[in-house]
């Protein structure tokens, strides 16, 4: 039982953190900033920066410009272009997150990076594939400029860049948490706890509706998806 439950709490720590959703390791992160550091940012490149719970990207347009795309709030409270045009703070990303509103804005790579170190490129070596013209790349991410559908597995910034670089919508960050996901439901201990804990709270919070069908549902979906 207490195995179990350190199992389940090990697995929900790191899907509350995503800490696996960095596409690049410390020592491509290290290499890269140093390259960064002695190189110019060329029109079309790919540019991430590596942020508390996930990795934020974008498509550098020239002059000190990156475009990306980025949940917002904001927008949907206020028509008033220059608080808008703010730097997103966390809050009012995580609430455009739950909200599932988003555009592709630009913005300086001061702003873009939010302080964090600005990786150059490493997207190319990662995903082993030949990116478009660089003038293609760009023209691309100006297209879509604007307000756009947000989904936070299925079309986020990571899809934004991996479109307008390479021509087709993908994002590790995706894959992986699914991949985690996946290593949680086959485990069938998970069903064994989920079914403890809804016991215990048909127990403490009385036999209604509302406790006994999770406690039953739960493990059973846990259970046939294993």
């Amino acid at each position: 039982m207490l195995d179990s439950l350190a199992l389940l709490l090990e697995k929900t720590f790191l899907l509350a953190h995503f800490n696996f959703f960095s596409t690049a390791s410390p020592k491509q992160e290290r290499c890269a900033k140093r390259r960064v550091e002695s190189t110019y940012f060329q029109r079309g490149d790919l540019l991430e920066v590596p942020r508390t719970l996930f990795t934020h990207f974008g498509i550098y347009l020239g002059d000190n410009k990156v475009a990306h795309l980025m949940p917002d709030i904001l927008p949907v409270l206020t028509s008033n272009t220059s608080q808008i045009q703010k730097v997103v703070t966390n809050k009012r990303l995580l609430l455009g997150v739950i909200y599932k509103y988003a555009s592709i804005r630009v913005d300086t790579v001061e702003d873009f990076a939010y302080g964090a170190p600005v990786l150059l490129n490493t997207m190319d070596t990662t995903l082993r594939r030949q990116p478009l013209a660089a003038e293609e790349v760009a023209r691309r991410a100006e297209k879509l400029i604007g307000h756009i559908p947000y989904s936070l597995l299925w079309n986020n910034c990571e899809h934004f860049v991996t479109y307008c670089r390479y021509g087709t919508a993908v994002s590790l960050q995706t894959e992986q948490f699914c991949e985690s996901l996946k290593s949680v439901i086959r485990d069938q201990r998970s069903v064994l706890l989920t079914t403890v804990v809804g016991m215990l709270s048909m127990f403490f919070l009385g036999i209604a509706p509302s406790t006994a069908l999770p406690t039953f549902i739960i493990p059973f979906i846990l259970w046939m998806a294993g």
